[in-house]
């Protein structure tokens, strides 16, 4: 069983930056590829930045140029650094890990709230 835990998330004012982190624990898997996922009230859940084992990194047009996925293969960690933060990027973000064979799993999700 793999599991997820995501921290970094809080309070930030328009203009500020975070760092999420995302630790994946367990045995018997392996890391195809894992990302970064977001959902606002009222709202889907939608795709922010993936990274793969490979090191393709793709991200959504929203936070292009403001967002960075980065990895840690050997604490089996994902990272995003957001930068420039607006009120538009509320959310509850969400880690997920997808192995080779599709198998995926999701975080507990961590708060980020953009406000003044």
């Amino acid at each position: 069983q793999v599991q997820l835990v995501e921290s970094g998330g809080g309070l930030v004012q328009p203009g500020g930056s975070l760092r999420l982190s995302c630790a994946a624990s367990g045995t018997g898997f392996s890391i195809y590829a894992m990302g970064w996922y977001r959902q606002a009230p009222g709202k889907q859940r939608e795709s922010v930045a993936t990274i793969t084992s490979a090191d393709t990194t793709n991200y959504a047009d929203s936070v292009k140029g403001r967002f960075t996925i980065s990895r840690d293969n050997a604490k089996k960690a994902v990272y995003l650094q957001m930068n420039s933060l607006k009120p538009e990027d509320t959310a509850v973000y969400y880690c997920r890990l997808i192995e080779y064979g599709a198998q995926n799993y999701w975080g507990q999700g961590t708060q980020v709230t953009v406000s003044s």
